[in-house]
């Protein structure tokens, strides 16, 4: 039996400043995504990349007086190097001003929409954010002013290629409804049927040329329009699997996969749930199965973006924290709908707090009376080990638990399935007292031994649970526990410490991996 094929994309983000935190927890989401499938036996192909067409990244460009080229290469670059410090799984990365791929797949879909039927030229005046890159009437403005970037549109008026929208709200409102296009959560979901609901007028799809300043990919026959940069980026999700190169990618990962699954912020939530759908049916492509929204991220109550507000670099953060810090405190901290506010302090105390004196003490305490019990030797346990019952449940129901919270988009409720393990062990290690079966085993008390092997065992098997279901969430850390906790020629390895305590006064280093 062929495994299932899952396809899993984050957004593609503007190249025209560094990346923040709020793009990192995007990429992490989507790796546990993918991690977790893989683990369950799906075929995985985890993809991210840059929207480099955009006018904003040309007017950055223009402000720092540097080639628009060379500009968008140095900051897309910055945004491909967060694999590393994230320990991301990506299969793929598409750039949307480099990539071959990208410009043949976007002519493809725009001819697939003109044979349709829904593409037209006609005259046009409105108030258009260079922020968003979108068009906005005057009832979504505060003030006069963007609500997302709290700046005041400019009025634009000239003729540009429309998409006829309007044509596909019924269906829309149908898919969303049913269930057949899922969005998570259910805030999202509710806010998209109402947005349908409204009425969806015909929206442009092209800018003129210069306005664009020359850059981006020309509408097929009509060299004076350049295609809208919404348009041209939410493409990549097919463009990057050869959708328009003949490519048996786009097949295998899009028309039969099981899973495509879309990662997205809530600021973008009407070009995915709405206009990439539409777009999708015109072209008579198959749509996304789920469109997982995330909130944004503050700093100090400030919203976190490379243009305005606050700006936090999780390269610097990982470099000061760790790796497995900063993904803990993205994947616990932040809700499944809402808004969450970063801090230092917030990091490192749930590091300090769930990780070194959680997962990483049991793992010490537990290899170290190994060593020190049963100089190292796992033992087998005969008899049934005391209390352990609650230890035992919470190593059940982890596997059920993890699947049902990803499945609804919640990592919060997934990682607490894990933390419950660790919890009940510490737990059962202080109820237990292992040291005292020990002490009773050197007077000469074999039953005390034996209980004593049986708790052993079972705190071993619990930390090698918790190994295994951490690996999605924390793959560096998941392998330091697996490593402690497997047998090399009979014998565990001498404890080492698998986390560092971020509030200790000694200068910060990088988490050695395994």
């Amino acid at each position: 039996m062929t495994a299932p094929h899952t396809y899993i994309t984050t957004t593609i983000p503007y190249v025209n400043a560094r990346p923040h935190l709020g793009f990192a927890l995007e990429l992490v989401q989507a790796d546990v995504l993918a991690r977790h499938r893989r683990q369950r036996g799906d075929r995985v192909r985890f993809q991210t990349g840059t929207d480099d067409n955009s006018l904003k990244n040309v007017l950055a460009a223009e402000a720092a007086g540097a080639d628009v080229q060379e500009f968008v290469d140095g900051n897309a670059a910055a945004f491909v190097a967060l694999a590393e410090p994230l320990s991301l799984s990506v299969d793929d990365v598409i750039r949307t001003s480099r990539d071959p791929r990208h410009r043949a797949g976007v002519e493809r879909f725009w001819q697939a929409c003109a044979e349709a039927g829904d593409l037209y030229r006609k005259h046009y005046e409105g108030m258009y954010c260079v922020g968003c890159e979108q068009f906005y009437t005057p009832a979504e403005l505060v003030g006069g002013r963007c609500a997302e970037h709290g700046t005041r549109p400019q009025w634009v008026s000239e003729e540009n290629w429309f998409f006829r929208l309007s044509r596909y709200a019924h269906r829309l409102h149908e898919l969303i409804a049913t269930g057949a296009l899922r969005v998570r959560p259910d805030e999202r979901r509710n806010e998209v049927l109402a947005f349908i609901a409204a009425g969806l007028e015909d929206f442009s799809i092209s800018r003129s040329t210069a306005r664009a300043r020359g850059w981006g990919i020309a509408v097929p026959g009509d060299p004076g329009q350049v295609i809208y940069v919404w348009w041209d980026a939410l493409g990549n999700y097919l463009t990057a699997l050869g959708y328009g190169t003949g490519s048996p990618d786009h097949r295998r990962w899009w028309n039969d996969a099981e899973r495509r699954v879309h990662l997205l912020g809530k600021g973008v939530l009407r070009f995915h749930a709405v206009y990439w759908p539409a777009m999708l049916l015109s072209a008579g492509q198959p749509l996304p199965t789920d469109i997982l929204v995330h909130g944004y991220l503050t700093a100090d109550g400030r919203k976190i973006s490379k243009s305005g507000g606050a700006a936090v670099d999780p390269a610097e953060l990982v470099e000061r924290y760790g790796t497995d810090a900063v993904r803990w405190w993205l994947l616990r901290e932040v809700p499944r709908a809402g808004d969450a506010d970063f801090t230092a302090d917030r990091l490192v105390h749930r590091s300090d707090d769930e990780l070194a004196n959680g997962v990483g003490n049991l793992v010490n305490r537990v290899v170290s009376m190994i060593h020190r019990y049963r100089d190292g030797e796992v033992p087998t346990g005969d008899v049934p080990a005391p209390e352990a019952q609650e230890l035992e449940a919470a190593i059940r129901r982890a596997p059920d638990l993890v699947d049902a919270s990803l499945a609804d988009f919640d990592f919060r409720h997934a990682t607490t399935a894990v933390w419950n393990i660790a919890d009940q062990a510490n737990r059962y290690i202080n109820q237990v007292r292992p040291w005292e079966l020990a002490k009773a085993e050197r007077t000469g008390d074999d039953h005390a031994g034996r209980r004593l092997d049986s708790v052993l065992a079972t705190l071993v098997r619990s930390c090698q649970a918790i190994a295994e279901h951490l690996l999605p969430f924390l793959p560096d850390a998941a392998s330091r526990i697996d490593l402690q906790c497997t047998p090399h020629e009979g014998r565990l390895p001498a404890p080492v410490p698998i986390f560092r305590k971020l509030s200790d006064p000694h200068p910060p280093t990088h988490q050695a991996r395994p």
